[in-house]
Formats: structure tokens, C-alpha cells, sequence
């Protein structure tokens, strides 16, 4: 006795079903390697995940200037440096004061201001509970530091392409180091960074 021939459905559900289960698998495992958590760092060139506590995202400062960090942050090797140096580029900006600004920069982001353009676009500008949520080795010396803060200005004085008295913050402050000394380098170029209405 001959077994039917399968029909013309059953021929092609088969592979129909191979392919919807492989992709389904494949699709599954790449957006494993792009959402999960990096592991805990092994050596200093590891990425720090930061992650904020309560205790890190309380009430803002009562120094404007001041700079917090996650727990992560605080744990990266260079945590300690990175927050000196922010309060010390903060505190420049709050303050007006171009030489302190310049003492914390790179030559190269110092270059591209000159002190009356500086002055001219910080001239309202008053920046605020700074948090450093994560801190990541970038090639050679250099860091990149993920840094979220609060700008407060006039609205002539905000960027053309967000004008609004008050904006959150959050981007990439790349830093270098410059001899021994840990430095904010120039930011890269390219779309705006992260950004809304307080």
C-alpha cells in the first residue's frame, strides 16, 4: 500500500516553520547582546554601569555646583577625579570665571572659545544638580562620562534649536588625560544631546 502524496500546504509548512523558528531565535539572541547589563567590571578598562540609588537622586544639592554619582560611578577607578573635575567645570560656568574653566579643559576645547565668546554664552547660564550616572574607558587615556544636569537661562541665552528657560540634560562628556591631570576634552560633533523641559 502507497502513502498519499502531501498536499501542496503541507509541502511548504515545513520550511515556513524552520524559518519563522530560526528567526525568532536569532532575533531573540541579538537583542540579548544589545539590552543585557554588561557584566561587573574585571579590570579598570571595564564599563562601570551606573545605576542611581535613592540616595544618589534625593533632593538637589543646596551647592549648585555640586556633583553626585551613582554608586557605580563612585566605584569606577578614576570616580573620585571625574567628580572633581566636573565640580571644578561647574563651578567655572556658575561663576563666570574663564581662567577656572580653562584650568579644567583640554587646549583643544580651550581653542575653540575665546574668553568673551565663553563669557558671552554663559552669561545667564546657571547649571545644577549635576549626576554622574556612568563612567566608561574610551581609547588610549580617555573617558566618557554619561552626565545628567539642569541649565537654567535666559531664553535668548538657550541653544537655538531648544529655546527654553530651563532644560534637563543628559549627554557624553568625552575627558582626557592631559599629562597627569584628568581634563574635559572637546565634544564630538554631531546631533544635540538628550535633552527636555524642566
Amino acid at each position: 500500500m502507497t502513502t498519499p502524496a502531501p498536499s501542496s500546504r503541507q509541502r511548504w509548512l515545513v520550511p515556513v516553520v524552520v524559518v519563522v523558528l530560526s528567526v525568532t531565535v536569532g532575533g531573540g539572541l541579538l537583542a540579548r547582546e544589545i539590552y543585557r547589563r554588561p557584566d561587573q567590571p574585571v579590570d579598570d578598562t571595564s564599563v562601570a554601569v551606573s545605576t542611581p540609588s535613592p540616595s544618589t537622586v534625593g533632593a538637589p544639592s543646596a551647592v549648585d555646583d555640586d556633583v553626585r554619582m551613582t554608586d557605580d560611578a563612585k566605584r569606577h577607578p578614576q570616580g573620585d577625579a571625574v567628580r572633581r573635575v566636573l565640580q571644578k567645570y561647574f563651578a567655572a560656568i556658575n561663576s563666570k570665571q574663564y581662567q577656572q574653566w580653562v584650568a579644567v579643559v583640554t587646549d583643544e576645547r580651550a581653542a575653540g572659545q575665546s574668553q568673551s565668546d565663553w563669557k558671552k554664552g554663559v552669561r545667564t547660564t546657571k547649571d545644577s544638580d549635576a549626576l554622574v550616572y556612568r563612567i566608561e574607558r574610551a581609547s588610549g587615556n580617555s573617558l566618557r562620562v554619561l552626565v545628567g544636569f539642569t541649565s537654567r537661562q535666559s531664553v535668548e541665552d538657550a541653544p537655538l534649536f531648544f529655546r527654553e528657560p530651563c532644560i534637563k540634560w543628559r549627554l557624553v562628556i568625552p575627558m582626557e588625560v592631559d599629562g597627569k591631570t584628568l581634563k574635559v576634552a572637546a565634544v564630538d560633533g554631531g546631533p544635540p544631546p538628550e535633552h527636555e523641559k524642566c
